[in-house]
């Protein structure tokens, strides 16, 4: 049985099981020399492309020394670095082999107060996979922005094909126009496209949208109620939805959302932080408890100050954190995974010490996880030879942290 094999038996192994013991994790340089990196993931195929703040997205060949990395897209020129905004998002298609779109969201001039966060295609050049065409960009949506921060501006295509898009209450403290709960506006929401239309304005609504037929109401809406959700993933197996939302001044929380879901979520926001009340604001026009979807987890800010949402473990070269979420906080820096108990109850697992300022996790190919800090991607590995034992039984050639699927390609 070839490696490829193996790798698509992993899936069915697909379940948080309570207490397992804690996997030996060790960070390892895989990207270096990227000032400002904030996001790192792949098209489909073994590349790695790491995505700066000031707007510039760097290529890395598979097999290539850490420090080895060519530009893909530079749109400096018209990104707005520094602080919350910049190149916050980047998507690839999901038939990009055949297309060549991908997608990011940044911010720039003009717009609100503070500028607006766009949503642009871009194209790769047709004669080098290498690099994309800077000026092959085309804007689906704009969103302006009273405030410089809350920007949000995570991407990710979900199971279902469409392009999903975080964007933040528009900033300030405790959403002071309480757009979290405006359902006329797209800030404090996540934002579901359907990216396959070749005419402005280059999307259409998902007919699935929960709010397509609501007067008043936004329909790119897909569910309210969020104050910054930095980071966001998609679990490849169960098709999960998994949201890290930042808290304001007390609690962290991460969002569950079930792929069984219509839509339509809120998650509380202004009127509530994590699972409290918050009651710096008027509760006027607040729904009630009963109609609020509470955070699986959180946490105060003795254990940190803005929760960075990670990816469910799909990985095969960690068998103990097959399955599990990762995670970590921007200020504390603890990378720790949730495992639930038999009730349902999530608690969290300090893996290993990354150190603070860590924006951002990314995935790769194969479902191997990656954390950005500073100027370099590391690798999330462990020294130990424990694999998921489904593949170990499968191919016991397959052993061990570094062991790579890459040959499978």
């Amino acid at each position: 049985m070839n490696r490829l094999s193996t790798f698509f038996i992993a899936l069915f192994v697909c379940h948080f099981s309570t207490k397992a013991q804690i996997p030996n994790i060790e960070l390892t340089p895989e990207i270096t020399g990227v000032s400002n990196v904030i996001y790192v993931t792949h098209a489909g195929d073994d590349r790695l492309f790491a995505m700066r703040q000031n707007g510039v997205i760097r290529v890395k060949q598979p097999g290539a020394p850490a420090g080895t990395h060519t530009v893909f897209l530079d749109i400096s020129d018209i990104v707005v670095d520094g602080g919350e905004k910049g190149l916050l998002g980047l998507a690839f298609h999901p038939d990009y082999k055949n297309n060549g779109y991908f997608f990011v969201n940044y911010t720039t001039t003009g717009g609100g107060a503070s500028g607006k966060s766009v949503l642009a295609r871009y194209s790769v050049d047709p004669a080098d996979s290498n690099v994309a065409l800077p000026n092959s960009g085309v804007i689906l949506d704009t969103i302006h922005q009273p405030f410089g921060n809350h920007n949000g501006g995570c991407i990710q295509f979900g199971p279902d094909g469409y392009l999903y898009m975080g964007m933040g209450d528009g900033g300030s403290g405790n959403d002071p126009y309480n757009y979290g709960q405006n359902m006329s506006v797209k800030l404090g929401k996540m934002l579901r496209y359907d990216v396959n239309n070749e005419n402005p304005p280059y999307y259409t609504v998902p007919p699935t949208n929960p709010f397509i037929d609501s007067s008043g109401v936004r329909a790119e809406i897909w569910a309210s109620g969020l104050r910054n959700p930095w980071r966001f993933s998609f679990d490849r197996v169960t098709g999960d939805f998994w949201i890290g939302d930042v808290g304001q001044n007390q609690w962290e929380e991460i969002d569950l959302q079930p792929a069984s879901s219509a839509g339509g979520e809120d998650y509380g926001w202004r009127c509530y932080e994590g699972l409290h009340v918050n009651n710096s604001v008027s509760q006027s026009g607040c729904p009630d408890s009963g109609d609020v979807v509470w955070p699986i987890y959180e946490y105060d800010h003795s254990n940190g100050c803005s929760v960075t949402g990670g990816y469910v473990y799909r990985g095969t070269a960690i068998g103990a954190l097959y399955g599990r979420y990762v995670f970590t906080d921007y200020c504390e820096g603890d990378i720790k995974m949730l495992e639930s108990d038999t009730s349902g109850n999530f608690s969290s697992q300090t893996l290993v010490a990354a150190g603070d300022f860590v924006p951002s996790f990314g995935e790769d190919r194969w479902g191997e996880l990656y954390v950005c800090q500073g100027t370099t991607v590391y690798k999330i590995t462990s020294p130990d030879c424990e694999p998921a034992a489904a593949i170990l039984a499968a191919d016991t050639t397959l052993v061990c942290a570094n062991a790579s699927l890459q040959a499978a390609n």
